[in-house]
């Protein structure tokens, strides 16, 4: 099931309890009239500061997510760059050398997004294979002996290519894992449903206006819940979408 197809249904179900609460209660006879004249000025000011807080601590968990997921495609970009630089700075070698290499570089990058990839975006870290896959690329650099000055100029540019591709792997592999912990997601998941409930302390009434202002501002509280979950993972939730700039560079599928 789509991940977008779960946000629809999920706004439309706590939307629809957030309407039919209210126009269940006014059709009870049993229940009696609401004066919201006679609502407490305290519990309106206890519900504006329970809103502002959540508010707070809902922004500062887009905005962690949202930072995490940048660092985790900057890394990605970076390390695909970098290979991407080393298939082009061995032109200077002998063709059966410049070949072996980029046959190399191209095997990490297909092995990183068909093996690598499906890891990543289920939260769990790789194997070590694509570690062995890129030592085997720097031990076939460094142990190619420069043959001319060019060949010389050109040696240590791809050994600090391949550092930074190194580094930028261990970044990427670091980050496969959720950015919230667990007790972060209870305090979110919690705190929706308690500021969507404290709309019922207002005497919410079936009016065509309050019905809807309350179903924009519980269908707004889902979305960015889902917001947050969807960029909880840093590499997406399914898919090979994050491994762009690997197929364009690298391996071109």
């Amino acid at each position: 099931m789509s991940e977008w197809l779960v946000l629809a249904l999920a706004m439309v179900f706590v939307c629809a309890v957030v309407v039919a609460v209210p126009m269940l209660r006014h059709r009870s006879k049993s229940a009696p009239e609401d004066d919201t004249s006679q609502t407490p000025d305290v519990i309106e000011y206890m519900v504006m500061m329970v809103g502002v807080v959540y508010a707070i601590v809902l922004g500062l968990a887009i905005a962690g997510v949202w930072e995490a997921r940048g660092a985790a495609e900057d890394s990605v970009r970076r390390e695909a760059q970098a290979l991407y630089e080393v298939t082009q700075r061995v032109e200077v070698y002998p063709p059966e050398v410049r070949d072996r290499i980029r046959d190399q570089v191209a095997a990490y990058a297909a092995h990183t997004v068909r093996s690598e990839w499906p890891a990543l975006t289920s939260g769990t870290a790789p194997s070590a294979q694509g570690a062995a896959l890129l030592s085997q690329v720097r031990g076939d650099i460094t142990r190619q002996e420069p043959a001319s000055d060019l060949q010389a100029q050109a040696y240590q540019p791809l050994l600090d290519q391949i550092a930074i591709a190194d580094d930028a792997r261990h970044v990427r592999v670091s980050a496969a894992e959720p950015t919230l912990p667990g007790v972060v997601w209870f305090g979110l998941v919690a705190g929706g449903v308690v500021i969507v409930g404290l709309i019922f302390t207002l005497q919410i009434r079936r009016s065509a206006r309050e019905l809807l202002l309350a179903g924009v501002f519980s269908g707004l509280i889902v979305f960015l819940l889902f917001l947050v979950w969807n960029f909880d993972a840093p590499f997406g939730r399914y898919g090979t979408e994050s491994a762009e700039p690997f197929q364009e560079l690298i391996v071109g599928v």
